[in-house]
């Protein structure tokens, strides 16, 4: 583990863990975002806590270094190790033992005063150099916890009292186990899970998507400005490494279950559109203001919903792309007609007779249901688009793997 050396700029880090994780196609010299001894001492950091899943190759430009996990073979993200080496005070940690021991019990009841008074004369005045907390910070992690449902607080007459809250008991660890592998910001538990014994692992993926551990924090952002209503501003990194001022009002996160890919719908004031932009590619994010409209564009977003395949929210035409395909299947191939019925998303399917059945979907575009329709060929027996440039990269398609394998059509 690499405790021994916490991380302040998480965002650095995620650069790098991008870089050898997603990636992993650069040498020392071809990284030229920072210095070359910024490089050596984030990767010196990475493999303190990932060495086990770490490699290179060499190549004529240099020595490539890359992080490589297998899914198959884990049921524990082990990208997670990162974020439990950020940085915090050594107060949150007291503080954090602290009062969780003082309020212990749910059916006692303590003032402000009164775990101020415990925190000084029954915790720390042992120690030779002990550290002491105002009334003030105390207060204000008091209410950091009930926040997050730690505890809870009453008001007697004037005074408010504060007691643990009676939900706060966690001994079920296969939920967790769960939460931490396939839900956005698992990280949360992952640290929850620290909490406990080692216990058996209840889940095995089949599909595994780890690398979106490395936005968890940027993730987290995301859903406070939509909670909060908020216009913001986002800074997103393109692929020439180009930084990227736009202002947006986060609405919806979306979350490919093809590929783990994480994305935020946002609608731009600028253009009057609702459109995408992908959490991995944003650095930073600057909430503004709140604003007046976040519900009615919302409630826009959801009547656009039943028209999107993925999160592309226009075609090339101003009209919507209609899409429509037939496919036939064996007896002992029912599977195919199932399969259509759970991939179908905003399609419909109809069966037609026992052995074939027609797909038919209206959609912003078209282009991206490609690589879906791509799976059936062999059993697609016709297919149309409206939109004929995307029926025309479909064809031409064909017409290549026809030519790469020597078919004859």
């Amino acid at each position: 583990m690499g405790y021994s050396e916490l991380i302040k700029n998480f965002d650095k880090i995620r650069d790098y863990m991008r870089e050898f994780y997603v990636y992993g196609l650069k040498s020392r010299e071809q990284y030229n975002k920072k210095s070359k001894r910024s490089y050596d001492d984030e990767k010196r950091r990475i493999e303190s806590y990932l060495s086990e899943y770490m490699g290179f190759h060499q190549t004529a430009d240099g020595k490539n270094v890359y992080i490589s996990v297998d899914t198959r073979r884990m049921s524990h993200d082990p990208l997670y190790k990162a974020w439990k080496c950020a940085s915090f005070t050594d107060g949150d940690i007291t503080l954090f033992f602290i009062i969780s021991d003082i309020l212990s019990d749910p059916s006692e009841l303590f003032t402000l005063s009164s775990i101020v008074e415990k925190i000084d004369n029954e915790y720390l005045c042992c120690f030779e150099e002990p550290k002491f907390f105002d009334s003030s910070t105390v207060r204000k992690k008091l209410k950091e916890y009930e926040l997050v449902g730690i505890i809870k607080s009453e008001k007697h007459g004037k005074t408010l009292y504060y007691h643990r809250a009676e939900n706060y008991n966690f001994n079920n660890t296969d939920l967790l186990n769960f939460f931490s592998e396939a839900s956005p910001c698992g990280v949360i538990g992952s640290f929850l899970l620290d909490r406990f014994e080692e216990n058996e692992d209840a889940f095995t993926f089949k599909h595994h998507y780890i690398a979106q551990t490395m936005d968890s924090q940027i993730l987290y952002e995301v859903f406070d400005t939509i909670h909060k209503k908020q216009e913001t501003e986002i800074i997103t990194v393109s692929k020439s490494g180009e930084k990227i001022k736009q202002t947006v009002i986060p609405l919806r996160v979306f979350i490919s279950v093809q590929s783990g890919r994480q994305y935020i719908m946002v609608y731009r004031r600028s253009k009057n559109r609702i459109t995408s932009v992908r959490i991995d590619h944003i650095v930073k994010i600057r909430p503004l203001r709140t604003v007046y409209d976040h519900d009615e564009l919302r409630e826009k977003l959801d009547r656009m919903m039943p028209y999107i395949w993925g999160v592309s929210t226009q075609s090339r035409n101003s009209r919507k792309d209609t899409v429509e395909f037939t496919v036939c299947f064996k007896d002992n191939e029912q599977y195919i007609y199932e399969r259509l019925l759970r991939e179908k998303r905003c399609g419909t399917v109809e069966r037609i007779d026992k052995n074939s059945a027609r797909f038919y979907a209206e959609v912003y575009d078209a282009n991206e249901m490609l690589t879906w329709i791509r799976s059936f060929i062999c059993r697609i027996t016709d297919i149309s688009f409206s939109d004929k440039e995307t029926e025309a990269q479909f064809r031409a398609d064909l017409e290549t793997m026809y030519r790469m394998y020597g078919v004859d059509k």
